[in-house]
Order: structure tokens, then C-alpha cells, then sequence
């Protein structure tokens, strides 16, 4: 039995479909995967973290720490299950919100819809006050406006509200006395400042993050309560962190104060999950795709590092249009996310052909083989009908999965109106599915700058090693690593997170009349709000500081970004920081345009407690693999043939086990697909490293 150790700690993700939680300790890691509690997500967790202890042999009272990551906030956000809640805007723009960018994501469509505001028009108000660009006071707060507009919310029992001032990035005195006064109003009433969620220029999107910070708040709050008490009274007194999208932990009080930055937590921990595997591997440039059952997320990996990003839009009314969604300007991992998950659903549409998502089945009713009330075919369900998943061995065999049902589905919807047989049908499903992350893979290179060819795939997430290999046919990818418990990949990316906090603040800086002893103290100032709360986590632990510029050229209307070194910067740098924009902007654009001035707009500093890099896997020493357990009959996509797989048990094969394709790899929380053509090696990392055979 483990003893008690700071070194035990505990991670819990929760999906859409399922939630994931990975356990480490002294002697050992131990993963476990349970269906979501959508109802109450705090439910699952507790059920989950009673049984991993109990597998694990861990009391309670054993664990040093919890790191959680969730989607509830997005989910909330696009199932519009938030708190009931205000904007108070500057005079004359309450409508800011829905003007948005002044011009249609889809040009042709004459029936295009965005996104409702999470504020209605009734409730958004407007307070006489007027900040300059440059911070100077052009018209005083009425602040007998704001307690008239705070009698108004208190009336309507509002339970949220944003305050979005023009420029109160440049001077938020507006915004703070607006917001002393309708917390004095409306005591209990969550109250969002602009200029703390997104202290940045761009009215629109600074708007847009306070209020979704505001509507999600609440709902935070509470759930994070409960969840806090449940994991006491279960014996857990251990301190609770929460993962952010830019793949560093917060404290609780962080994370309710802002939850918006926990929107794309999940995803995150997998990023950083990817970017350990690649540098163990050697790595440098890798794709990490990570398949769960409600969506698939694929990130690019460089010089063993996630890209980063300052935008990020949720609730899309078209998937893969921009613009189409409520932006969100927070620090994020730069990712991909398309609606293609185990429980999506297949259907055809009026010309008869298959179309694969973005509605998922989820935990509940979930695929139809779950037996639990679904009745649209899935991905999952396709799967099943193909051979790749072995019924009786789903879950380790705790969940029992109708393969008849799954079949009979697919055979219904799909299958039968095609004139087709029904693993062909399932087939057609997940070559969609396929193609469609194949394709958004395509287009974020593309839009990046960079290819996929070339690249090693890092699959993790209960789907993404059943479709891994057929992905990486498609996309030039000739080898694909399978990191030890894939299925909760997520949850085993939280244990690697550092404690981290990123500060952004908007401050034109012309590199022409350089001041350099202005950016000085903005950086030591961002420098200083960002250790305050690394220090609530790590009061003593070596901190690292990334710093980040985004830069254009003048007159134009977007930015890129440009790393910068942490170096105090002297008059004459504005030279050392254009040559640095030109080298990005090269990159991207395949060119940089001589003798035209450039500009920095806005800044961020992310200060992260220091992770050692880890130490590169040594070459595995050749070992004969097991007999294997079985066979299958399971279809390949790529021939177009059914093949008879070899069945074994991951945790069977010892280091340096090679196994040659068409072979299916079982564990309880994935299955590893290796088909003709691929050959599965364990490493002395415990991964499985798939590659593709030469011609």
C-alpha cells in the first residue's frame, strides 16, 4: 500500500461524455474513467475519486493535492444555462455587443444568425461617463445614474453583472467606482470589471469576456463550493487547483474570480500532456490530437512546446467559421476543436449524404450500444460495427456494450437508405469523421504558417487512438505515439502543469520613438500582478516568465504575435524588437514589407513555477511479445477490406514488444488500432509508438 506522501496527487477532467481521473503516487499511476453526471458533475467526480483511491489502495487523507479541470463553464455558456445577467456599457454603446464586427461571417447566407448576446437588450444599461483613448477624463460618471441603474437590476433580481467602459484599459477609475457602487447596491451580486477579465484595447471582445465571465460566475461559484465540500467530507483535505486554458493551475479564488480562463481547461492539460511525450521522444514538431466522445481537439506542437494565443470563440453558430461565435479574449493554448467525438452523431442529410456531428449523444443518453436510452447512431457505435472495439472488454469490462444495437442503428439511419451493408455504412462514418479533423488539422497549419507532414501525432482521449492511425494516413504522418493511459490523457496532462498566470495589458509602443523606460515598468508592473497570484500556489518554487508582443505594421488592423527575451531594454532596442517582428511576420506571411514602421499594441507577461523537462527515453531493448489473446474480424478504412486483428492486452506487453498490424491493443479506457501497413512498439516509456511502413 502506498504511503502517505506529497508526492500522491490526484487529477479529475470532466468531459461531456465521460470523466476522466488519473492518480499518482510513489509506487505507481493509476487511471479511471466513469460516465459524466451532467445534471450534477460534481457527482462523478466524488463516485470516481472513492473508487480510484480504492483501486490505488490510497486513504484520502494521503493525497497532497487535486488539480481539476472542466468544461462546465463552456458548456454553460453554450447551452446558455449561465446566470441571469446585465451589462452596464458607456453611454451610446450598449449595442456593441451585437454589432460585433459590423460585417457577416457568411456573406451569402440570407438566413444567417449569430449567437444571442448573454445579455438581452432589456438588460443592458447605459451610465453617462466617457474616458479618452489616451485616458483622459472627457465626461465625469454620473454616479446618481448608477444607483438608478442598480435599483433597476436589484427590481429585475439580476444575478450577474459586466461593466465594459470605453478605455478603461488605459484608466479604469470609471469602472472601479461603478463597481463599488453596485456592490454596495446589490450586495451578493457577482459583479465583472472589464479591465480586470481583458484589460486590452477592442471594445467588442473586452465586452464580450466580461460578460461571458459574469454569466458563468456564478454557476463557478457554486459548483466549485460543492465541490470543495465533497471532496472534504470524502476526506480530501488537500489544497484544489484549478487548470486554465493557457495550461497552468490556479487557486480556487482564482478561478472564481475568473472563470472565464477555464473554458478550454480540459484541452489544455492534453496539450501539455503532448508537449512531455514529444520531448521525451525527441519530438520537436508534433501534432496532438486528442479524440473524447463529444470532440476532438488537435494542437500543434514546436520545439516541444503548445502554441499559445490571446482570442478564443465559444459557442460558434457555424464550426468552422470565425466570427460566427461570442469571442473571448483570454490567454488559451492555441487548438483547433471541431465537434467530432465518439457520441457524435451520424445521420444523412437531405442529398443523402453522411454528415458526422457537431450534436453529440454525450454521457447521457450517450451511444446507442450503452444501453442507456440513445437511439442515434454514433461515431462509437461505428466503431463497433467495424470490429475496432471489443464489446465485452469496453471499460475494462464494467460497462456491457450492445453490439447488435449499435449495428441495428447504424444499419437503419445509414446503411440501409445508402443500399449499403452495415459495416460499410459504419465505415462511411468514420472516414467522415476522419476527414473532417484531417481537414481542420489542414487549415490551422495553413493559417499558422506550417504543415502536418513530417510531424509524430501524440494521440491521447478515450477515441483518438481507435482513429489515429487512418488520421495519420491522411495527413503524411508516418509515425504516431500512443502515450501510457491515453484514455485519460487530459487528467495526466493536469499532474504536469506548473502553477502559472498570465497579465496582458494594451499600450501603443512605436518602434520608431522607442520608450524604453515606459515598457520597462509596464513589464515590471504585469511582472508584479502576475507573482501575486503564482505565490497564492508556489510561494517558494523558481518561477519562469514568458513575454509576448503583438505587433503590426502600421496602419494595420491586426496583430501577430512576437516572443520577446526578459531583457531590461535600453533607447536604441526598438531595433532589436523590429527585426524580431520581421523574422515572425516572414514566417507567416512569406515576406516582410521594407521601410514601413511598426508598432507594438499589447503586451503579456506569463510568469509559470518551473517543470523539469524530461529526461529523453532511451531506445527500448527488443522483447517478443506475448501470444496474443485472440483474433477479430475488423474493417480498414485504407484497403477497403476486412482483416483478421490479433487481440492483446496493453499492459501485457513488456518494453521493447513489437507488434505488427492489423493487431488491436486493449486497455480499459481505449483501444489502439494498429492496421496493415503499421508495426506498434512499446517504448521504455511504456508508450505505444506506431509507424508506418515505407511505401
Amino acid at each position: 500500500m502506498p504511503s502517505a506522501s506529497q508526492d500522491i496527487r490526484l487529477a479529475v477532467d470532466i468531459g461531456g461524455t465521460f470523466t476522466d481521473l488519473a492518480l499518482e503516487t510513489p509506487d505507481g499511476a493509476f487511471s479511471h474513467k466513469l460516465l459524466t453526471t451532467p445534471e450534477a458533475p460534481e457527482r462523478a467526480v466524488i463516485a470516481g475519486v472513492a473508487e480510484i483511491l480504492d483501486a490505488a489502495g490510497v486513504a484520502a487523507a494521503d493525497v497532497a493535492l487535486t488539480i481539476h479541470g472542466t468544461t462546465l463553464a463552456t458548456n454553460a455558456i453554450i447551452e446558455r444555462k449561465g446566470a441571469k445577467t446585465a451589462l452596464v456599457a458607456t453611454e451610446g454603446f450598449r449595442d456593441s455587443i451585437e454589432m460585433a464586427y459590423e460585417h457577416r461571417f457568411e456573406q451569402y447566407d440570407l438566413y444567417m444568425e449569430r449567437p444571442p448576446a448573454l445579455a438581452p437588450r432589456w438588460r443592458r444599461y447605459e451610465a453617462p461617463e466617457r474616458m479618452a483613448a489616451d485616458g483622459v477624463v472627457l465626461k465625469s460618471l454620473d454616479e446618481d445614474a448608477v444607483r438608478e441603474i442598480a435599483r433597476r437590476l436589484k427590481a429585475e433580481a439580476v444575478e450577474a453583472v459586466a461593466v465594459a467602459y470605453l478605455h478603461s484599459y488605459v484608466n479604469p477609475a470609471h469602472e472601479l467606482r461603478t463597481g463599488e457602487i453596485l456592490a454596495a447596491e446589490l450586495p451578493g451580486t457577482a459583479i465583472t470589471l472589464s479591465h480586470v477579465v481583458c484589460p486590452e484595447i477592442r471594445e467588442y471582445e473586452r465586452t464580450s469576456t466580461a460578460l461571458a465571465n459574469a454569466y458563468v460566475q456564478p454557476l463557478m461559484a457554486g459548483y466549485l463550493d460543492r465541490l470543495a465540500a465533497g471532496l472534504k467530507s470524502a476526506g480530501l483535505g488537500c489544497p484544489l487547483l484549478l487548470m486554465t486554458s493557457a495550461g497552468g493551475v490556479v487557486t480556487v479564488e482564482t478561478a472564481m474570480a475568473e472563470p472565464v480562463r477555464l473554458v478550454e481547461s480540459g484541452p489544455a492539460g492534453g496539450a501539455i500532456l503532448a508537449a512531455g511525450i514529444a520531448a521525451a521522444n525527441g519530438e520537436a514538431r508534433a501534432l496532438a490530437f486528442d479524440m473524447g466522445g463529444t470532440t476532438a481537439k488537435l494542437t500543434l506542437i514546436d520545439d516541444m512546446a503548445p502554441q499559445y494565443a490571446r482570442t478564443f470563440e465559444v459557442a460558434r453558430a457555424h464550426r468552422f467559421l470565425k466570427g460566427s461565435g461570442l469571442p473571448l479574449r483570454i490567454p488559451v493554448i492555441d487548438m483547433v476543436e471541431i465537434g467530432a467525438g465518439g457520441g457524435s452523431i451520424a445521420r444523412l442529410d437531405e442529398l443523402k449524404r453522411i454528415t458526422v456531428g457537431p450534436d453529440s449523444a454525450g454521457a447521457s443518453p450517450g451511444p446507442v450500444a450503452y444501453g442507456l436510452g440513445g437511439t442515434a447512431p454514433t461515431v462509437t457505435d461505428g466503431d463497433i460495427a467495424m470490429g475496432r472495439i471489443d464489446p465485452e472488454r469496453f471499460a475494462g469490462g464494467r460497462m456491457s456494450l450492445d453490439a447488435e444495437a449499435a449495428a441495428g442503428a447504424i444499419a437503419r439511419d445509414i446503411a440501409a437508405p445508402l443500399e449499403l451493408d452495415v459495416v460499410a455504412g459504419a465505415a462511411g462514418v468514420g472516414e467522415i469523421v476522419d476527414e473532417n479533423m484531417a481537414n481542420a488539422a489542414r487549415v490551422h497549419a495553413v493559417e499558422n504558417g506550417k504543415d502536418t507532414e513530417g510531424r509524430a501525432m501524440i494521440a491521447f482521449g478515450g477515441a483518438a487512438p481507435l482513429h489515429a492511425a487512418r488520421l495519420a494516413q491522411k495527413l503524411g504522418i508516418d509515425r504516431v505515439i500512443v502515450p501510457k493511459g491515453a484514455g485519460v490523457g487530459s487528467a495526466f496532462g493536469f499532474l504536469a502543469a506548473p502553477i502559472a498566470y498570465e497579465v496582458a495589458r494594451s499600450r501603443l509602443v512605436s518602434l520608431k520613438h522607442f520608450d524604453a523606460k515606459g515598457l520597462n515598468d509596464l513589464f515590471a508592473a504585469m511582472r508584479a500582478e502576475a507573482e501575486a497570484v503564482v505565490r497564492l500556489g508556489a510561494p517558494d518554487a523558481p518561477v519562469i516568465e514568458r513575454r509576448v508582443a503583438y505587433m503590426r505594421y502600421r496602419g494595420q488592423g491586426h496583430e501577430i504575435a512576437v516572443p520577446l527575451d526578459g531583457a531590461t531594454y535600453g533607447p536604441d532596442d526598438g531595433a532589436v524588437l523590429q527585426s524580431a517582428f520581421e523574422r515572425e511576420y516572414a514566417a507567416l506571411f512569406g515576406r516582410v514589407i521594407p521601410n514601413l514602421e511598426a508598432e507594438a499594441i499589447t503586451f503579456t507577461l506569463a510568469l509559470a513555477t518551473e517543470a523539469p523537462a524530461p529526461d529523453l527515453l532511451a531506445a527500448p531493448k527488443p522483447a517478443p511479445a506475448p501470444a496474443a489473446t485472440g483474433q477479430r474480424a475488423v474493417f480498414d478504412p485504407a484497403s477497403g477490406q476486412s482483416h483478421q486483428a490479433s487481440l492483446y492486452a496493453r499492459d501485457a506487453l513488456p518494453e521493447g514488444a513489437a507488434v505488427a498490424g492489423p493487431a488491436l491493443i486493449i486497455e480499459d479506457e481505449t483501444t489502439t488500432v494498429v492496421p496493415p501497413g503499421f508495426a506498434a512498439q512499446i517504448n521504455s516509456g511504456g508508450d505505444i509508438v506506431l509507424t508506418r511502413e515505407k511505401g
